[in-house]
């Protein structure tokens, strides 16, 4: 089995080609414009260190968001048009899941993954340590970000993770950061997407995954029209 997994959903650009068996070749870059440029060549690269071509691929996985608009519509894009030509399945993996994945709760921890959204909101979702959503899916203001979480010790992750550490310490909850990366990674794409084909196989990815879009977008088209939701 060997999977292609990538991100361009938020302040990062990544790459993974895993075998199940481990990581074959990797590449992570913090980017937060020109995704669509370089994410080609990335994956060209990454391949060539794994001394692979796309005709070598048995399953792609790529995130669907949250995410900034422009970044989700390459990243899926991409990946629609890859399996598409190469009849492959499609592991769609949220960004929040992204970055839970390695946030190492413990056992007794939640993980709470945040990204901020700018305008004093955060995405955010909460996760058991075996990475059951505890929480859907979540756009909420950091003020009311509280009352979404469950009781117990927290583990933060992501970029909202330092907006709502001093919120938590003012309501004395007990939590920790994680040294984790703040931006999603290609690598625990991979590992989800993989886990995902084990428990279902692959042909329950046959359909592309559609984009998780939370807010609409700040640009409008001429005439003062909205574009799609993002």
């Amino acid at each position: 089995m060997i999977l292609l997994a990538f991100d361009t959903a938020q302040g990062a650009l990544s790459a993974a080609v895993m075998d199940g068996e481990g990581v074959l070749a990797a590449a992570f870059e913090p980017r937060t414009r020109g995704h669509a440029e370089a994410l080609m060549p990335l994956l060209e690269t990454v391949l060539a260190e794994a001394a692979l071509g796309f005709a070598g691929l048995d399953a792609l996985a790529v995130t669907v968001g949250p995410g900034t608009f422009t970044g989700l519509r390459v990243g899926l894009a991409a990946a629609r048009g890859l399996a598409l030509a190469r009849a492959l399945p499609l592991i769609g993996v949220t960004t929040l899941e992204a970055i839970a994945e390695p946030a190492g709760a413990g056992a007794d921890e939640t993980c709470v993954a945040l990204f901020d959204a700018r305008r004093d909101e955060v995405y955010m979702q909460a996760f058991s340590s075996s990475l059951a959503p505890l929480t859907p899916p979540l756009l909420v203001a950091l003020d009311e970000a509280l009352s979404h979480l469950p009781d117990g010790r927290l583990v933060l992750a992501g970029t909202g993770a330092p907006l709502l550490a001093p919120r938590l310490e003012a309501a004395g909850r007990s939590f920790r950061l994680s040294p984790a990366k703040p931006q999603p990674d290609a690598q625990a794409v991979g590992r989800i997407a993989l886990a995902r084909i084990a428990a279902q196989g692959l042909d329950a990815f046959r359909v592309p995954p559609e984009p998780l879009y939370i807010r609409a977008p700040d640009a409008k088209l001429p005439g003062g029209l909205d574009p799609e939701p993002a």
